[in-house]
């Protein structure tokens, strides 16, 4: 397999040494030979995946739960006008 790691790094806007050129272009070689023993695998019949083992939500159900009073809220703000955050105008007229 001939890899082209002068090609792959200037498109990743990458500066290599010779010393760094070789052992990339061994680690590159070998993803690729890896890969290519992958493709050659028979997948007929193997469902598609996103995990390689049942994933259930962790997160905790959105539910109802006491607020903050407008005044704990503005508490740190650094600038607040009649109850409201005051930030810099963004729309120009």
């Amino acid at each position: 397999m001939n890899i082209d790691v002068d090609h792959v790094a200037r498109l990743a806007r990458l500066t290599l040494t010779g010393e760094e050129k070789a052992r990339i272009g061994e680690q590159l070689a070998k993803i690729l030979t890896y890969i290519d023993t992958l493709n050659r695998l028979d997948t007929e019949g193997v469902e598609p995946t996103t995990h390689a083992v049942p994933v259930v939500n962790v997160m905790r159900g959105d539910e109802a739960g006491p607020c903050l009073s407008p005044d704990e809220a503005l508490a740190n703000a650094p600038d607040r006008v009649d109850g409201f955050f005051r930030v810099p105008r963004i729309i120009e007229d």
